[in-house]
C-alpha cells in the first residue's frame, strides 16, 4: 500500500492523488509511488483518462530539498536517473493525462505537471522552476519539457530567474491550458477527462506516441512514426467500428481493441 500517492478510479477516469503533508514535497518514496501509480493506470484497460491532483491546497512544492542537501555528486549521479525515470513514467501513460494544479506547482511539482498532456490551474495557482535559487537547475525534465512547451526564450526566463508564474501569465504563455476558480480545478479536470471516456483508447495511445516521439526527431522521421502508427490502427477493431459507424451514420461504441 502506497503511503503518499494513491489511485482513485471513478467511472473510466483514474486520479493519481498526491498526499504528503504539508506541501506534497516529492521525496524518494513519493517519486517511486508516482511511477508505480503511473504504470498501474497505464496498464489498466478500464482506465481511459487520468487526472494528476495534489489536493485543494497545493499541487506539489517540489522535490524534497531536505533529502538533497546532504547528497554528493556521486549520490546524485546515481539518483538523478531514477528521478527522471519516475517522472517519465507519467509522461508515458498512453492515455490522456490532465494535471489539476492548485496552489503551488514548483520545481519538481512543475516538472510533474509538465508530464501531463494538459494542465488546468486555479486562479491563484503559481508555477515555476526555482532551482536556480538553490544553485542548481531543474533535474526532472524541466530543461527539456518546458522549452518544448513554451519555447526556449520563455523557458530560460523561468529557469534563469526562478520566479513564480501566476496562473494568468502561465495561461498566456501556454504553460497551462485552462484557468478556473480555485474551488473548481479538480471538477474541471474530471470533466475534461470524461470527454475521452468513450473514445478509442488504442488510437489515443497511438496519437500520443506519434506526437511525443515526433517532437524529438526531424520531420521525415516524424512522418514515418506517424505513418506506422496510422497504418497499425487499421488492424484494430476500433478502427473498423469507427469507420463503419461513420458510413452508417451511427455513434461508434469502441472496445479498446
Amino acid at each position: 500500500m502506497a503511503e503518499f500517492v494513491r489511485v482513485e478510479v471513478a467511472g473510466q477516469t483514474a486520479t493519481i492523488r498526491l498526499d504528503r503533508p504539508k506541501m506534497n514535497a516529492l521525496n524518494r518514496q513519493a517519486q517511486h509511488e508516482i511511477a508505480e501509480a503511473a504504470r498501474a493506470v497505464d496498464a489498466d484497460p478500464a482506465v481511459h483518462a487520468v487526472v494528476l491532483y495534489g489536493g485543494e491546497r497545493v499541487f506539489a512544492a517540489g522535490v524534497d530539498v531536505k533529502e538533497m542537501v546532504t547528497m554528493s555528486y556521486a549520490d546524485m549521479a546515481l539518483h538523478s536517473r531514477t528521478l527522471q525515470d519516475c517522472f517519465t513514467a507519467v509522461a508515458r501513460i498512453g492515455k490522456p493525462v490532465i494535471a489539476a494544479v492548485t496552489g503551488y506547482a514548483l520545481g519538481g511539482g512543475c516538472e510533474l505537471a509538465l508530464c501531463a498532456d494538459f494542465r488546468v490551474a486555479g486562479e491563484s495557482a503559481k508555477l515555476g522552476q526555482p532551482e536556480i535559487q538553490l544553485g542548481i537547475i531543474p533535474g526532472a525534465g524541466g530543461t527539456q519539457r518546458l522549452p518544448r512547451l513554451v519555447g526556449p526564450a520563455r523557458a530560460k526566463d523561468l529557469i534563469f530567474s526562478g520566479r513564480h508564474v501566476p496562473a494568468a501569465e502561465a495561461l498566456a504563455m501556454g504553460l497551462v491550458d485552462r484557468v478556473v476558480p480555485d474551488a473548481e480545478v479538480y471538477t474541471a479536470a474530471l470533466e475534461w477527462a470524461a470527454t475521452f471516456a468513450d473514445g478509442p483508447t488504442v488510437a489515443f495511445r497511438a496519437a500520443k506516441q506519434a506526437i511525443d516521439g515526433g517532437l524529438d526527431v526531424d520531420l521525415d522521421t516524424g512522418l514515418e512514426i506517424e505513418r506506422l502508427q496510422f497504418s497499425g490502427l487499421f488492424a484494430t477493431e476500433d478502427a473498423r467500428t469507427g469507420m463503419t459507424a461513420f458510413a452508417e451514420k451511427t455513434r461508434p461504441k469502441f472496445s479498446g481493441r
